[in-house]
């Protein structure tokens, strides 16, 4: 098939197709009429690759997983390298939601302060003062109330 029928199989474009060539992630064939030529192998090759990077792998990360299926394995990870790409992914993406339930945390604390001290100033009958820092350290004053 050529490069326009298997991009729109892929559901990528040809661009992409010419850059993974150029990275060595699918191969550079040529048909005797000088267009590239690709097969169903090609197409599994980009399916394992376009999977991945729906995971949030970088390209350059999908190559183990590529090197696998071109080497004849019946499915990209079954390769020692793929498995290995697939640990520190995980490790990456465990530190992530490390960092987002540490932020997550402090936004929820924010919150219950600024709720507190809302709560607070209306049990007293009074409006928050809205102040608005300037980088001289001066404060301008906005008003009473939040309009």
């Amino acid at each position: 098939m050529r490069i326009g029928e298997l991009a729109q199989r892929a559901g990528t474009t040809t661009r992409a197709l010419r850059y993974y060539e150029s990275r060595g992630l699918l191969p550079a064939r040529r048909g005797g009429n000088g267009y590239r030529a690709y097969d169903e192998e090609d197409l599994r090759l980009l399916r394992q690759i376009r999977v991945l990077q729906d995971f949030g792998f970088e390209l350059e990360e999908t190559r183990p997983f590529v090197e696998c299926l071109q080497a004849g394995h019946p499915a990209g990870d079954s390769c020692p390298a793929s498995l290995e790409v697939y640990r520190a992914k995980l490790a990456e993406l465990d530190a992530m939601v490390a960092r987002l339930t540490e932020v997550r945390e402090q936004v929820a604390a924010q919150l219950r302060q600024a709720e507190a001290a809302r709560d607070a100033l209306a049990a007293a009958d009074r409006e928050p003062r809205c102040e608005l820092a300037r980088t001289d350290d001066r404060t301008i004053e906005r008003g009473e109330g939040t309009r």
